[in-house]
């Protein structure tokens, strides 16, 4: 069984398979009764993942998560430990591989931050002008300073606080830091060249 703690590492038989990241990131969850709760990953594997939540599912409940640069992971309760739980991921070996990837830049990402980070590429958007929606739904106009596939900076009057969530032009993210005349945005996702050509071209 995978025993998933939130600050030292997973003492379990699947640690010899599954390195545990220690991550940040914000997300949601639906439960079997498909209601919704907010929650934030302490540390995930391709194995297993911590849940910091108020909510706390049943032991063996099937859970459905939705978590910012991951996606979406299945998996069964297998632990619950103070202010949240733990989840057995449940998936084929093709995902766990993608899984795997995507913890491996989540790690490496953390080493810099934006708008610095030029591990990725920085593309020069046609228009800089963009629409930038809050997630109460105000709509604001930012011109984009700097666009990377990991994340832009714009610069704006509006300050949302760090981590609010918010979407520029079609693309989800969230807030990480505060600049001198705006804001860095983290995408959801990390992209491709070509979605950022559909989106910001």
């Amino acid at each position: 069984m995978l025993d998933v703690l939130p600050a030292v590492p997973l003492v379990t038989e699947d640690r010899r398979h599954h390195n545990r990241v220690k991550v940040d990131l914000l997300g949601r969850f639906m439960l079997e009764n498909q209601n919704e709760f907010p929650c934030r990953v302490d540390n995930v594997s391709p194995g297993g993942i911590a849940v910091i939540s108020a909510v706390e599912p049943r032991t063996s409940e099937r859970v459905i998560l939705y978590v910012d640069h991951i996606g979406r992971i299945e998996g069964n309760v297998v632990r619950q430990f103070r202010g949240g739980f733990a989840v057995q991921i449940h998936a084929t070996e093709r995902k766990r591989e993608k899984l795997a990837a995507q913890l491996t830049w989540l790690a490496n990402r953390h080493e810099l931050a934006l708008p610095e980070d030029r591990r990725h590429e920085r593309i020069q958007p046609r228009n800089p002008i963009i629409e930038m929606v809050l997630d109460d739904g105000r709509r604001y106009q930012v011109k984009i300073i700097d666009l990377s596939l990991s994340g832009a900076a714009v610069a704006c009057a509006v300050r949302p606080a760090n981590g609010s969530k918010l979407t520029l032009g079609t693309m989800p993210g969230r807030v990480v830091r505060q600049l001198e005349d705006g804001l860095a945005i983290e995408f959801s996702t990390l992209q491709t060249p070509d979605t950022l050509n559909e989106s910001f071209r």
